[in-house]
């Protein structure tokens, strides 16, 4: 397969094996302070122009600009916990902002000259100020801002404050007076004077690794000097800047003091040796500002032209765990061990509080501790150099010089690239072969075979003979091979692939005569999958990959499928995995420990049921604790084996989600019955109205108080007496909307209009009236009078009773009749619609208009004989019976006794009967209503 490699960051070398990566570079006016905020990806800038900005170095884009003065601001700094942000200015006065609202929250005067310098105390709400006035003054910000201490003893400028990260209740200053002074909180003079320097002191930092009791110091001498603060001595100086040396500050977790200077450049210097590490110039001028952010490699510089972040080494710790648990790791030059078993309790995610054991300190500093396949031997890197020391006893195995290191998979087998591109492969610790690829060689992996790395592509050799085994085209930054050397995991910038190792075609082929192709075998290996995500770390556990990626998620991937075991709230590196514990070991770049647990039967498992070998996935079954079964329910659920599924898993919801998924009606109203839960029945109604199962689909829906469900199913079936009950169950629980649409379905409109009475809705009920029983218009108008008066007693008034004002009412009278004539009948069956719908339609006022009399009685039928048969006048398509609406008619004079039948009861096929019977076939018939 081929990859097109991403385009390299610009980098640079040094003896250290630092990579110096820019990660930001911003054009500015000039940059008084700079500061790194510890969470957020921000960087502060104060300027000479009275502005503070807030930069995104991940977006490289401005965030948040503030005018804070017309002078220049020459210090800023973040107050993380109260989400603020302080400047001191050259006006004299301090200023403090939230962050997130912009918002100024207080503005005093500070001192009586330029404020130089401002310190956040690391745990209390304080913070120092240092200043032209030769002052040095302690404020507390939960107390207003009140000025607590002012220190006074230097005889110039102070230009520089700092607390001491080992004992933050003492600080350090440095002066224009040439000195270096030592305070106390509590005390307004100081403990003592450190004095050395020719000229000015600029800038002071303290040491925070180790125990050393040191202080490092620039000054206008263009001297870096490093101290002793308990002996109260010089203990190195640095030579090499041209100009003043600005600003300088030891390294919170790297062995480098960092300089910058008016001579343009930032200097690295080795903390241990002394010696310098590199020399940086961007070209922005002289240097005003250094800041470092502790727990990370990043380092902000100000200069008079902008600002940059700059990046130093790799951020992945120092440290490796053995398949016993057993932990080495490295702070600074000293080297502990840790065993995970000896942790009481552990719950993932949870920081592991474990006991440490000193091994003893690096002359090197560690950049690399990697345990062999074995676990028998450790080795330490860095500084372009290896040392091989025996796990159990600590002891020196070997040692020597490269730049960089990994293990084979047989005992005392590794290989080491030198700085000459050539790699030299060891057997039992002494030196067995030399590769020298014709092509540029930029990183080597270890593991059953030997890969070496060029800028586009990756080349795999045996350990034995460096034969070629094959060469893909692509740039991995890291290689992972399972235990069994069967797979093999190659992870790029973007993306890892999982490819089979075919060790009977490389040997089969090495075994032939003939000589490997310059590209390698063929089928050498296979790609079985490729992810589009980015790997950070990854191990195998069999035929497991796990891994974290770069959203901060711990997953396995197991053939196509990756399941995720825990999010993660920080960057977390993979230390291994205890089958005993069943738990997976991570750690961040502080080394804190964390672990979650994941059992290897679930992987076996789920391997077994991708390979499609479902008998010993059954066998594994038994295995899995019981606690995880919902787990492979889940699994089995995403790979289609539904019914397998639902027969182990525990949990309620999962269960009932998978029998509403197979249909399975009888075990889904187990579970609802068991957990009794509105949306279980919602959603088993649904399922028993799609099965056919009207009975189930009402006992769900009532246990689901779905009012809405039942109306439409009862109307559905038209069944009138369950309705009418509907209508009451909603009129008592207030569901007001579903009540009215039963009565009004029902045709009881006076229950309509009693519940919108009831309800406060008097208007809609007095229209209604008016719509559909004019009789009760005068009762509703005379309640909405009565509730409008309170209100508005003008508009009361304004309202009109048809039994008062009858001429506002046209046709009021003939409504009335009209109402009356109607509520003699039951209302008509939805099965009679076709013969009525003619008759549904016609007005009933127009018609008792246009007739001479009104009756008032119930229609009828009449039936008269008539001298000689003829053919029934029909209007009706079946009985061919000419059938009227039940309105008002005519009376005509008939001689005949009428029989009378009810209206509703007089179908087609009564009315046909009755014709046979009273007037037969001789009888001339006229139906009259």
């Amino acid at each position: 397969f081929h990859l097109c490699p991403s385009s390299p960051q610009k980098q640079v070398k040094m003896p250290l094996r630092m990579e110096i990566k820019r990660l930001l570079s911003k054009g500015t006016d000039r940059v008084k302070s700079v500061d790194i905020h510890p969470t957020e990806t921000w960087l502060l800038v104060s300027l000479y122009n009275g502005q503070v900005h807030i930069w995104n170095y991940k977006t490289e884009s401005l965030v948040k600009s503030f005018e804070v003065s017309q002078q220049p601001v020459r210090c800023a700094k973040f107050i993380p916990r109260k989400q603020w942000i302080v400047a001191g200015a050259d006006d004299l006065a301090v200023r403090v902002y939230n962050y997130n609202t912009m918002a100024k929250v207080k503005t005093f005067e500070a001192h009586n000259d330029y404020i130089r310098f401002l310190a956040i105390h690391p745990t209390q709400p304080l913070m120092l100020s240092s200043s032209d006035d030769m002052t040095i003054r302690l404020w507390n910000w939960e107390k207003n801002w009140q000025c607590m201490q002012t220190y006074e003893g230097h005889n110039h400028f102070v230009m520089m404050v700092t607390f001491n990260p080992k004992d933050p209740n003492t600080f350090a200053s440095a002066s224009l007076d040439r000195t270096i002074k030592v305070w106390g909180l509590g005390t307004s003079t100081a403990h003592f004077t450190l004095e050395g320097h020719d000229q000015g002191v600029n800038c002071v930092d303290y040491y925070t690794g180790g125990d050393k009791p040191y202080i490092v110091s620039g000054a206008d001498d263009r001297l870096v000097k490093i101290w002793d603060y308990q002996n109260k001595t010089c203990v190195q100086t640095l030579d090499g800047h041209t100009h003043n040396v600005s600003v300088v500050a030891y390294h919170p977790s790297l062995p480098i003091i960092i300089s910058g200077s008016e001579d343009t450049t930032v200097r690295i210097w080795n903390a241990n040796t002394y010696r310098l590490e590199k020399s940086l110039n961007y070209g922005m001028d002289r240097v005003w500002a250094l800041t470092c952010l502790k727990g990370s490699n990043k380092v902000a510089i100000g200069y008079d032209n902008g600002l940059s972040l700059i990046k130093l080494g790799r951020e992945e710790p120092a440290v490796s765990m053995a398949n016993n648990g057993k932990i080495i790791w490295a702070k600074n030059n000293e080297i502990q061990q840790l065993d995970i078993k000896t942790a009481a309790e552990v719950t993932d995610g949870e920081r592991l509080a474990l006991p440490t054991k000193e091994l003893g300190t690096s002359e090197v500093f560690p950049q690399k501790l990697e345990h062999s396949s074995n676990g028998r031997f450790v080795v330490v890197c860095g500084d372009g150099e290896f040392t091989i020391f025996t796990s159990l006893a600590w002891r020196n195995k070997t040692f020597g010089t490269g730049v960089e290191f990994v293990w084979g998979v047989d005992t005392g087998e590794y290989a080491v690239r030198e700085t000459n591109g050539k790699v030299k492969t060891y057997k039992n610790f002494k030196e067995h072969k030399t590769l020298r690829p014709s092509y540029n060689t930029e990183g080597i992996f270890g593991g059953l075979a030997l890969g070496v790395r060029s800028p586009s592509f990756v080349c795999f050799y045996d350990w034995e003979e460096l034969r070629i085994i094959r060469r893909i085209d692509v740039s991995p930054k890291a290689i992972y091979w399972n235990e069994s050397g069967e797979l093999l995991t190659i992870a790029s910038e973007s993306s890892f692939y999982i490819l089979k190792y075919n060790r009977q075609a490389v040997q089969a082929a090495f075994d032939q005569s003939s000589e490997v192709s310059a590209d390698g075998i063929d089928d050498a290996f296979e790609v079985i999958q490729d992810f589009p995500e980015r790997v950070r770390t990854g191990i195998w556990v069999g035929d497991c990959f796990i891994y974290t990626n770069s959203a901060n998620r711990l997953n396995y991937c197991v053939g196509n499928e990756i399941v995720t075991i825990g999010h993660l709230d920080r960057v977390m590196y993979l230390l291994g995995y205890v089958a005993k514990q069943s738990r997976v070991y991570l750690t961040d770049k502080s080394l804190n420990i964390v672990s979650y647990r994941l059992d290897i039967s679930i992987v076996n498992y789920q391997t077994a049921i991708l390979r499609g070998d479902l008998g010993l996935a059954a066998k594994i079954f038994p295995e899995i604790p019981v606690d995880q079964r919902n787990r492979i329910a889940q699994f089995l659920e995403s790979q289609g084996h539904k019914e397998q599924a639902l027969e182990i898993a525990t949990d309620p919801d999962l269960k009932f989600d998978l029998a509403i998924q197979l249909g399975h009606l009888d075990i889904a109203v187990s579970i609802a019955r068991e957990n009794d839960s509105e949306q279980k029945w919602r959603q088993l109604s649904d399922l028993s109205i799609s099965k056919n199962r009207y009975d189930l689909a009402e006992v769900c829906l009532q246990q689901a108080q779905d009012l809405s469900g039942l109306l439409l199913l009862y109307t559905s079936f038209g069944d009138s007496t369950k309705v009418r009950e509907l209508a009451e169950q909603a009129q008592a629980q207030s569901r007001n909307n579903i009540s009215f649409m039963c009565y009004f379905l029902l045709n009881d409109l006076d229950k309509c209009i009693d519940l919108l009475c009831q309800t406060s809705r008097i208007p809609e009920a007095a229209f209604m009236a008016r719509t559909y029983l004019p009789s009760r218009v005068s009762q509703v108008v005379s309640l909405w009078k009565d509730n409008l008066k309170t209100v508005n007693l003008k508009a009361a008034n304004s309202l009109a009773d048809p039994d008062q004002y009858p001429n506002l009412f046209d046709n009021f009278e003939l409504a009335l009749k009209a109402e009356r004539l109607f509520r003699k009948y039951a209302p008509l069956a939805a099965s009679s619609y076709e013969s009525w719908k003619g008759a549904l339609l016609r007005d009933l006022i127009a018609d008792a208009r246009d007739r001479e009399e009104v009756i008032e009685e119930p229609a009828v039928l009449k039936v008269a004989p008539a001298p000689a048969p003829e053919p029934l006048v029909a209007v009706a398509a079946v009985a061919e019976i000419k059938v009227e609406a039940p309105v008002a008619a005519t009376v005509e004079a008939e001689a005949e006794p009428e029989i009378d039948i009810d209206l509703v009861d007089a179908t087609e096929k009564q009315v046909q009967d009755l014709l046979e019977q009273e007037g037969g076939a001789e009888d001339e018939i006229v139906v009259d209503f």
